[in-house]
């Protein structure tokens, strides 16, 4: 994966300046100088995002898949639940541990259990000595699926050959940790499903429904890069009638039901320097977050029995372009007291779709683009607890100035998306307010100037401020802020021993919050850990 033309001319440079420096595990802020420039080594990829926690009751670990992938042959196997930690469980863990050799780009992978799709990931580039990493996460949510024995297919899509030699050798593990006198079991859905095709069947007594959508662009052409595209009538090498902006949206039976903003995720190949991401990656370019949206108010016609139709498509990609994926699970929770539930719809009110873009000719090509959408969908279900009316509201918004000069030598892009959401649960007692902002952040240039001196400058941020409230009352709230930044410089064209790549990153997550407080920070200088520190 790889940019156009700077971030597409480069690709075979970047490749070559990636993997023509050897790599190997250093040890992290020893207080020793850094190198003056990148060497054959240098620190194993680490991310600052909040660890998963653990309890501390008895655990059982299962193996999921270990395979190396290279070529586009998924894994097949089988999964059985682990013996001596029970059916239900305070927490389950999934952890990816990778390691990879010698020449190659990064690729996309996903894992999947009975058909849901547990995580989706990407792999940083390697170097000839290799790389190891690992991703853990929190799979507690599918523990329906996980109570039986199931298929699993794991695919991390791979070329390799005389050019690419690096083969893909990963290890996917769960982790139950049982329920026991001091710790509960989870509270999780009592069924998840998968489409059929675009056919979805949901219980007939479905009180609440919650689809999550892992939606990414990729494929290494303009879609991994839809943040850059312009009109058809600007000269640029990614070109989208309607500009840059996307939006994920929902349909249930034809009708929209749900809006979200895409994160633009950043892949350890991205703007056109892998020396911005040899050691620390951009938010989520290992642990893809899926967009929830709650399907609730459409629960009274979905526990009709039959199959309905559900579809998930990108606005803004051009007819006949590939380059997005949207595997979808669905999240069901049951009335226990009620074989059927029924209920109706209320109200359905989506404002009109925002979608400018100005461009600007000169010595440097300018777009401005403005874009956003709002939606409200409600609904009611009479269960054996009351009547139970959903309301969801969702806004979106998007601005950004992209700047290029002729040959795309200079290409620089300042962006901001935000998508608010608001789930409003009222019945019997106070009602529920559940409330997030997300905020994306982009702001990069990379300049291609003399002497073949390829440069590029990148900030990233990714923040999430929610809460709970009841009658007004705030009962959890959350704030979370991660930052990425990196200045890396190398020579394009040129024996590795002259490429005198140097390169400064740093990324901090906080995370505050009536659950706790959480804050790392990590710096690196030509590869070389040189500040991982923790505040709370």
């Amino acid at each position: 994966m790889g940019q156009q033309r700077v971030m597409c001319m480069i690709a075979g440079l970047v490749l070559a300046a990636g993997t023509l420096l050897g790599a190997g595990p250093a040890a992290a802020a020893t207080g020793q100088p850094p190198p003056a420039e990148f060497g054959s080594d240098w620190h194993d990829p680490v991310t600052v995002e909040q660890p998963v926690e653990r309890p501390d009751t008895r655990s059982c670990r299962v193996t999921l898949a270990a395979a190396q992938f290279r070529d586009f042959t998924p894994y097949r196997g089988g999964y059985r639940p682990p013996e001596g930690c029970g059916k239900r469980w305070s927490k389950v863990v999934l952890e990816l541990e990778g390691k990879v050799a010698g020449r190659q780009y990064d690729r996309l992978g996903y894992l999947h259990v009975g058909g849901v799709e547990v995580l989706r990931t990407s792999t940083p580039q390697p170097s000839p000595d290799g790389i190891s990493w690992s991703v853990k996460k929190d799979v507690t949510r599918y523990s329906d699926t996980l109570r039986r024995e199931q298929p699993v297919e794991m695919l991390i899509g791979n070329v390799v050959n005389e050019t690419y030699t690096g083969v893909i050798d990963v290890k996917a593990t769960l982790t139950f940790y049982a329920a026991d006198g001091r710790t509960a079991p989870a509270a999780a859905p009592d069924r998840v499903l998968t489409l059929d095709g675009d056919a979805l069947t949901t219980p007939r007594n479905s009180e609440r429904i919650v689809a999550e959508v892992y939606a990414t662009g990729s494929g290494g052409g303009c879609e991994e890069y839809w943040y850059l595209a312009v009109p058809q009538e600007a000269p640029y090498s990614c070109k989208a009638a309607g500009g840059p902006y996307r939006e994920v949206q929902i349909k249930v039976d034809g009708q929209l039901a749900g809006i979200a903003a895409p994160f633009p995720t950043v892949w350890t190949g991205g703007w056109s320097n892998p020396f911005l991401w040899y050691v620390v990656p951009g938010p989520r370019a290992f642990d893809v977050k899926p967009i929830q949206y709650d399907l609730t108010p459409f629960a009274g016609r979905l526990n009709d029995g039959r199959p309905h139709r559900v579809e998930v498509s990108v606005v803004g990609v051009p007819e006949g372009r590939s380059g997005w994926s949207t595997p979808v699970n669905v999240l069901v929770w049951q009335d226990k007291g009620r074989e059927v539930v029924t209920g109706g719809p209320a109200r359905h009110l989506e404002g009109a779709p925002v979608n400018s873009t100005t461009y600007t000719a000169g010595t440097e090509h300018r777009l401005d683009t403005r874009g956003g959408h709002r939606l409200t969908v409600s609904g009611w279900v009479d269960t054996s607890h009351g009547r139970v009316a959903t309301t969801v509201s969702r806004s979106l918004a998007n601005t950004s100035v992209h700047r290029w000069t002729e040959g795309e030598s200079t290409d620089a892009l300042k962006g901001t998306w935000t998508d608010d959401a608001t789930v409003t649960t009222d019945g019997r007692g106070p009602a529920r307010v559940a409330s997030e902002r997300r905020t994306y952040t982009m702001d990069g240039t990379t300049t291609l100037g003399a002497g073949d001196r390829l440069r590029t400058v990148l900030t990233l941020g990714d923040r999430a401020d929610g809460e709970v409230a009841h009658t007004g009352r705030r009962s959890v709230w959350s704030r979370s802020d991660n930052v990425y930044r990196g200045d890396a410089t190398y020579t394009a064209n040129v024996p590795r021993e002259d490429r005198h790549a140097v390169a400064t990153t740093s990324a901090r997550h906080r995370v505050r919050g009536s659950a706790g407080c959480y804050d790392r920070s990590l710096e690196t200088v030509q590869g070389a850990v040189t500040k991982d520190r923790r505040r709370c």
